[in-house]
């Protein structure tokens, strides 16, 4: 298994590390050409989401990641990677991937001042710990995506198909278990592929 982490900008190193952590390979997405190598799941970090959605258009890999993520390739977005993949952000007019069935908010916490720490259940895994800096939330979610988080009643993890998404980082924290979600979802895929 390798799974392709989006390296324009963000917490991508972290997410990478992680992954070595529960032994499986990664790729880092740079250029368009990166897209032709192989790679069984997509991971698109923190960071910002209205600097990552214009270099991903500029590097002319829009279009083929959200033909890739249409398709079924596993993608795991936190953060920025969430209001990338968002089909509506309430306080910004511009949508990028729009391929989950969530409105979500930028910025929902405020500042870096907004950023805190808690633990809360995520489903099918328990308590785990949560990171949220400068973190947008998830107003709704309709159609197939399946909240598996909320904090304070606002929703902060979804899964939708072969699409997960966090408003926290789990990749700031030492607790494997959200990754290892996503690594489930992709050999869940991978098995389908090979039927």
């Amino acid at each position: 298994m390798r799974i392709a982490v989006l390296a324009l900008q963000g917490a991508f190193i972290e997410h990478e590390q992680m992954l070595e952590r529960l032994g499986v390979s990664s790729l880092e997405i740079r250029q368009k050409r990166d897209l032709e190598s192989s790679y069984d799941g997509l991971i698109i970090p923190g960071g910002e989401s209205t600097v990552q959605g214009k270099l991903v258009r500029e590097l002319g890999m829009f279009e083929p990641l959200k033909e890739q993520i249409e398709q079924g390739m596993p993608v795991f977005g936190t953060c920025a990677g969430l209001l990338l993949l968002a089909k509506e952000i309430e306080n910004d007019d511009r949508c990028h991937f729009a391929t989950m069935d969530i409105v979500a908010v930028r910025n929902a916490y405020g500042r870096q001042l907004g950023s805190f720490y808690t633990e809360a259940d995520f489903a099918n895994i328990g308590k785990i710990p949560m990171t949220f800096i400068r973190a947008p939330y998830i107003t709704k979610a309709s159609g197939n995506a399946e909240v598996l988080a909320a904090v304070d009643e606002k929703i902060v993890a979804v899964k939708q198909g072969n699409q997960l998404v966090t408003a926290f980082h789990p990749e700031l924290n030492d607790n494997i278990s959200v990754h290892n979600y996503f690594l489930q979802m992709v050999e869940e895929n991978n098995r389908r592929d090979n039927k």
